[in-house]
């Protein structure tokens, strides 16, 4: 009798099991794909480029001016007093850790800056990553990459999700150039 009811239990996990695995419907997209293709990305681009290059002038204009001051303390050290010679060395020191530190601020800047341009793409994208996602039912959807690292190592048919969030968000799936490996 015992016997009977596990295997009836076991009987109905598994009943459950398989109905819950019909209901999965897995997708996956590559968001840096997608992102790509955004129109507002090359507005982005420009903008980054223009942040950059007015950072590396402000780091080129620091870096300058530290190499004058050097050049200068170098052509008057022997004329200097010991005193003042440490203390322009010091001072100098105290000039290449600010470059130095500003440098790194820039870099700390631009990631910001990359981030705050980026985030309302991203969002746009996510968003309709998850619209598509309810609008068909998916269940599950995994990202092709994270990184340069690949996350979906194989799939048995070709997904049309990316497809279709590029569709909500009104953008087409590039073709591939002629004689390209497809």
């Amino acid at each position: 009798m015992k016997v009977k009811v596990i295997l009836s239990a076991v009987a109905l996990i598994c009943a459950g099991f398989a109905a819950q695995a019909q209901e999965l419907k897995i997708g996956y997209t590559n968001v840096e794909f997608i992102m790509d293709l955004m129109p507002e990305m090359e507005q982005i681009g420009a903008d980054l480029q223009d942040y950059q290059t007015q950072l590396q002038t402000n780091i080129q204009t620091k870096a300058n001016d530290f190499q004058r001051q050097v050049q200068t303390y170098q052509q008057a050290a022997q004329t200097m007093t010991d005193d003042a010679r440490a203390a322009k060395e010091a001072e100098l020191t105290k000039l290449q850790q600010d470059l130095q530190k500003y440098e790194q601020d820039a870099q700390v800047s631009y990631q910001r800056k990359l981030q705050e341009l980026l985030e309302p793409v991203q969002t746009k994208v996510i968003n309709a990553i998850n619209a598509v996602a309810a609008e068909n039912n998916y269940t599950h959807i995994f990202a092709e990459t994270a990184g340069q690292a690949p996350i979906l190592l194989y799939t048995k048919e070709q997904d049309k999700f990316t497809e279709l969030v590029l569709a909500k968000l009104g953008l087409e799936m590039p073709t591939a150039p002629a004689g390209a490996n497809q």
